[in-house]
């Protein structure tokens, strides 16, 4: 019989592996570029008024999770200018942003995935930009909302397959299913 640490060590392990294997995976240079140029451009809103009725909307669906209401707005202006910079819905931002880390701004996970939609910090250090602050809002969804469009792009607007990517989960439904469920049932309601 298998004494209580041991099995805690085992079972941590076999958690902990899956973990390892995606930190040790090379990074795509061509996403590498991507967030590298990304992560150089400047900022502005294209067309204000739609961001506001769009931020009167979203606002109200946020306030659960978020309950500053300057915070709220904060998060959601920048989550529709990123998003619309990567030319990806903003509500999909949001329903992986809450799957990641349910709008915790300075969430950790056990790879060491960082801020609300948890990037991994090697890609600092892969584009060459290593005072960039991924806790930072605008620095965490430039980063993933480059990334997610990546992804999208590169599976052919599969969404279930880029969030697989994205959480580096390729392949497996629970993930995708989650995010597809949050976008569906919260963040596209009518």
């Amino acid at each position: 019989m298998i004494g209580r640490r041991a099995f805690i060590s085992s079972t941590m392990l076999a958690l902990l592996l899956p973990v390892l294997a995606i930190a040790q995976q090379a990074p795509d240079p061509e996403l590498r570029e991507i967030l590298r140029q990304a992560a150089s451009d400047a900022d502005s809103f294209q067309d204000r008024f739609d961001a506001e009725v769009w931020l009167t909307d979203m606002s109200a669906r946020l306030q659960s999770q978020v309950g500053d209401p300057d915070e709220r707005i904060r998060i959601l202006t920048r989550v529709h200018y990123e998003a619309s910079r990567a030319e990806i819905a903003p509500e999909l931002v949001l329903a992986v942003i809450e799957v990641e880390s349910n709008f915790d701004t300075y969430a950790v996970s056990v790879a060491g995935a960082l801020g609300l939609m948890q990037v991994m910090p090697f890609w600092i250090d892969e584009i060459g930009r290593p005072d960039d602050n991924l806790i930072r809002l605008e620095t965490n969804l430039r980063y993933g909302c480059t990334i997610l469009k990546f992804y999208i792009d590169k599976e052919k607007g599969d969404l279930r397959r880029a969030l697989g990517r994205y959480n580096g989960s390729l392949g497996k439904r629970k993930y995708p299913n989650k995010v597809i469920d949050k976008l569906t049932k919260k963040w596209f309601q009518s």
